[in-house]
């Protein structure tokens, strides 16, 4: 599902909880790129950002500062495959 009015990209649901998530695409510069909070003052609960020039991305809480390392402790990074994708998403504490 999509809520353009609340600044989500993606609805999904695990079963019992239900997760808004804001998607974004990055340039692969390097992993302590900082990553620019477009999204507050929404509901959003996850942020999921995918490097567009290789084959990395990470799955993180969404939060609250302006601004954060892709790499910040807590950020999960995957392989842009379905795999390593679920393993991140599952490691994270929301």
């Amino acid at each position: 599902m999509l809520d353009n009015g609340h600044q989500t990209d993606l609805l999904i649901s695990d079963g019992p909880n239900f997760f808004r998530i804001q998607v974004k695409t990055v340039e692969a510069k390097g992993e302590e790129r900082k990553l620019e909070n477009r999204w507050k003052d929404s509901h959003v609960d996850l942020v999921i950002a995918f490097a567009r020039n290789s084959n990395w991305g990470y799955a993180m809480p969404a939060f609250s500062v302006n601004e954060r390392r892709l790499n910040f402790d807590g950020h999960q990074r995957f392989e842009q495959n379905k795999n390593s994708f679920l393993k991140a998403f599952h490691k994270l504490e929301v």
